[in-house]
């Protein structure tokens, strides 16, 4: 019951992922690797105690995209990955 009224506001569609979970310093980052129409985007997100925390950046992490709404899921079922170019 109570998951029919959830799927009733979450926007139709779905976006193809894999999630992998990243040791990194003394963090772990949720590493997101997108498939389907966003395939070629990887979207790596650590979670920390205030914004200003420090934390090791390893060096594979890109751009900080934090904020960024073309990022979030919702958004990239809209305008995927593919259009960007």
């Amino acid at each position: 019951e109570e998951v029919k009224e959830l799927l009733k506001i979450c926007e139709p569609g779905v976006i193809d992922k894999t999630r992998y979970l990243v040791k990194a310093g003394e963090h772990t980052f949720e590493v997101d690797e997108f498939y389907g129409d966003n395939e070629g985007l990887t979207v790596a997100e650590v979670e920390l105690a205030s914004e200003g925390q420090s934390f090791v950046k390893p060096e594979w992490l890109g751009t900080e995209v934090t904020g960024d709404v073309k990022y979030y899921n919702s958004m990239l079922k809209k305008n995927p990955y593919k259009n960007w170019k």
